[in-house]
Order: C-alpha cells, then structure tokens, then sequence
C-alpha cells in the first residue's frame, strides 16, 4: 500500500508535467500561428506560467465554486464533522475543511493541494441516504484521496484542462475569422512555414482531447486505490460495498456537477455518463470505473 503511495505521488508529479508541456505546446503553437515573434512568445510564456500558478493556488476554490458547496456548519452537520475528526485523528491527517452541496444525489469529493489545504464536500442526499457506517466508509474513501496526494492533479486537472480547452478553441476561432489568412504570407517566406502550421493546428485541435483523456485516466487510476486505502482506515469492508451498491442502484444525478468536476466525484455524477459507461469504447472516456468492478475487487479483499 505504501509503495503505491508513493508511486502515486511519483505519478502525480509526472501528470503535473505533462499538463505544463501541454499548456507550453498550445502556447508555442498559437504563437506560432499569430506570427508573434519573441515578444508574442514571451507574453504567452508569463501568461501560461501565470495561469499555472493560478491553478494551483485556487484550483480547490474553482472546484467547490463550481459545485456550489457552502460551509458546513458544526451544529447542523455534527454526524458529518465528527466522522470527519474520529478518521482523521486515526488516519494522522489535519481535519480538512467540510463543505456542503444541496442536491439530492448521494456524492462526495475531496480537493485541494495538499493534506493542510484540503477540502471535503458531501451532498445533503449523501447525508439523508447512508447510514452512519456507509457515510464513514465514504468519508473514509475521500480522506485516502487526501492521504494518497490524489487531490492535487486531480483537482489541478478541472483548471487546467478548462484552460487548455479555451486557450485552443479561442485560438482556432481567431484563425477561422482571419487570423491564420494574415499569417499565411509569413509562413510562406519559409519552406517549413506550412508545416509548423499544419503541426500547429493539430495540436490546438487535439490539446484539448488528450488533456481530458489524461483527467480521466487519472481520476479511473486513484479509484481503487482510494477504496483500498479507505477500506484500510476503517478496517470494515462491507461498509464500503454496502455504499457503492447503494451509489449504483440510486438514479439522481448531481445537479451542480460538470464535465470539469465529474471526476473529483466518488461516483459518476453525470447521467449522460452513467448511461454510457457500461460500453468498452465509452469507458475509455469515462471518469470512473465501473462500480461492479470497485466492489469486486473490495470482495476480494
């Protein structure tokens, strides 16, 4: 389990990079592109090394921004904060920030970049529908997501692949309108100038499918590890199964959920995506794995 860990936060690293030398060959591109010279080359180098930092720093806000999550307040959600306090003095970790969404589905997802600036938020439907052994089993499961270091590039994803995404679809509107007709006397001067644009238009066109592809195989990976780990925390695996077969078997979706944020999800929140995950071809771009497959392997344990 460790050495999984460890490996994890090896990966994470490496993920995190692969990001960057997404966000760097968009840039190039574009100023590749616009004809911007040096001084374009510069402007877009601070503006994505900028961008970056912002990520970082404020990815977790974006997250529980975008999910509309409040505080959760002591007194109402005691069941809530003292599952939250008995794991985390079991499990050595600081007590995260807890949030709530007002919505009817049964979910939970932890953010943050590291475990002093994490964040916890469940649905209210979560609350209503899992018994206290159930709640802890899934609190258990995104506590292993703080532990493992899975909140970094899982939360730094929702940012990243929203800004590769805008960055590549404003770009490629900017050419259509004319932009790339201004270009084209410059890159006739070089013979290698319509070859960097066709490689240039490529990458504006594919950045943003590889960067959600990489969001979603990083979130399918940490899955199981995180029911391992919360499995090990709590020492009950039933409790567990007990709340994936109720996840499965409940038909509400998340309402304040998105594409940016399913995969922070414990279960897929989306309905177009639960619909479509049961197909080989649509599980390459799902966000979760199958739920069978996650109490499979916690029965095997």
């Amino acid at each position: 389990m460790y050495e999984q860990i460890a490996a994890n936060k090896r990966r994470s690293a490496f993920l995190i990079f692969i990001f960057a030398l997404i966000v760097a060959g968009v840039v190039v591109a574009i100023n590749f592109l616009i004809s911007g010279g040096v001084v374009g080359f510069v402007i877009a180098a601070v503006i994505a090394i900028t961008l970056s930092f912002v990520s970082y720093f404020n990815s977790d806000k974006v997250a529980l921004r975008m999910s509309r999550a409040h505080p959760a307040d002591p007194r109402e959600y005691a069941r809530y904060h003292n599952l939250v306090e008995g794991l985390c003095i079991a499990s050595g970790l600081p007590k995260p920030a807890l949030y709530i969404v007002d919505d009817a589905a049964p979910n939970a997802f932890a953010t943050g970049r590291n475990p002093r600036h994490a964040a916890l938020a469940v649905t209210t439907g979560l609350l209503e529908k899992m018994n206290r052994v159930e709640l802890e089993a899934v609190l258990a499961h995104e506590l292993s997501h703080v532990k493992n270091y899975d909140v970094l590039v899982m939360t730094i994803a929702v940012t990243m692949v929203g800004i590769i995404a805008l960055m590549a679809d404003f770009f490629l509107r900017f050419m259509f309108w004319g932009g790339m007709r201004n270009n084209r006397d410059n890159q006739n001067n070089s013979p290698l100038g319509p070859l960097f644009g066709i490689i240039g238009v490529v990458l504006l066109v594919f950045a943003p499918i590889i960067a959600r592809l990489m969001q979603f195989a990083v979130s399918r990976q940490r899955e199981y590890l995180a029911d391992a780990s919360g499995v090990q925390l709590t020492r009950y695996p039933p409790g567990l199964i007990s709340a994936l077969k109720k996840l499965k078997d409940d038909t509400t979706v998340v309402h304040a959920a998105s594409k940016a944020t399913a995969h922070l999800w414990i279960e897929e929140p989306l309905e177009v995506e639960k619909q479509s995950i049961s197909t080989k071809f649509n599980r390459m771009f799902a966000s979760h794995p199958p739920i069978d497959d996650r109490i499979a392997a916690l029965e095997a344990m």
